[in-house]
């Protein structure tokens, strides 16, 4: 069928917007990753756009060597994959039963999360409330109150319930119990949604930032958020860093901006690799291939 052309400029239209969109997300990145690799005078001067001008990597090596950023880049990883692992736990095993018509007061919980979601305790009670458990300074303390995302819940609870009644009536008569059917049958129809949820509490975690400042104590345990904003906001530490990193030659060779680059560019990339491996559920339908005729 022909496009008429109404529609063929509004696909035009369309697409320059969302390429306008695009690149208003990836210019700033492109950005800084040219400023992480730019020379002195370069940056100095302004030059430094899209592209690296020179190449010059001593900002990722006094990155390295004069501050924590390996010991916090692994605290972010264990911050995140345990958070993770018991986020999906909780967020699954909340969500099945009140996708189940038969769980008595199903309505009534459901509203009551939901409730969560309009109104919340705020920050002196939750404080005292993590104080009173003695969970302080310990990685307890971010994981424990962001358990479950009201939000993802409610996305995986609505998966779950479009589910064919089809496939439980056959799994029942092939005597499947709850769990049986929930981790033989439902999750796997339903990694779409696992993959999608899964990157949201992997990015929320992995930039946690305000809930390390307020309940971690040891600079030790700080995660890689907490470290280069720090490093973005005190200019004396940037000073130590470039002084720790070397001789005095080596030290002209690194700018405040450059540092502040590469430390971002660090914090940024493990997510954007992490993306594409998931990207292919997200296109995937949840009934695809599941139920024939």
């Amino acid at each position: 069928m022909r496009s008429t052309a109404s529609e063929k400029w509004f696909y035009v239209i369309n697409a320059c917007l969302l390429t306008l969109l695009g690149a208003s997300c990836l210019f700033p990145l492109l950005n800084t990753i040219a400023l992480s690799l730019s020379d002195l005078q370069a940056i100095a001067s302004g030059k430094v756009s899209f592209y690296p001008v020179g190449w010059n990597t001593d900002a990722f090596t006094s990155l390295f060597e004069g501050t924590r950023i390996v010991p916090s880049f692994w605290n972010s990883v264990v911050i995140t994959v345990v958070g993770v692992v018991l986020s999906m736990t909780a967020t699954i095993l909340t969500a099945y039963p009140l996708s189940r018509r038969i769980f008595i007061g199903r309505r009534f919980f459901t509203l009551a999360m939901i409730f969560t979601m309009l109104f919340s305790g705020g920050l002196i009670p939750t404080y005292l409330v993590v104080k009173t458990y003695g969970i302080l300074n310990s990685y307890m303390a971010l994981w424990l109150p962001a358990l479950i995302s009201t939000y993802n819940l409610l996305v995986m609870r609505t998966f779950f319930e479009n589910i064919p009644d089809e496939i439980d009536d056959a799994a029942r008569i092939d005597g499947c119990s709850e769990m049986v059917y929930l981790f033989r049958i439902v999750l796997p129809l339903s990694l779409p949604v696992l993959a999608t949820l899964t990157l949201f509490y992997g990015v929320g975690y992995w930039n946690t930032f305000m809930n390390v400042l307020i309940y971690i104590n040891e600079t030790s345990k700080y995660n890689l958020t907490v470290l280069v904003q720090n490093m973005i906001k005190s200019q004396s530490l940037l000073q130590e860093i470039v002084a720790a990193s070397g001789n005095a030659e080596e030290q002209v060779q690194v700018v405040p901006e450059s540092l502040k680059a590469a430390g971002v560019l660090v914090m940024v990339v493990p997510m954007l690799v992490v993306y594409p491996f998931m990207q292919k559920y997200f296109v995937k339908g949840v009934m695809l291939g599941s139920v024939k005729g």
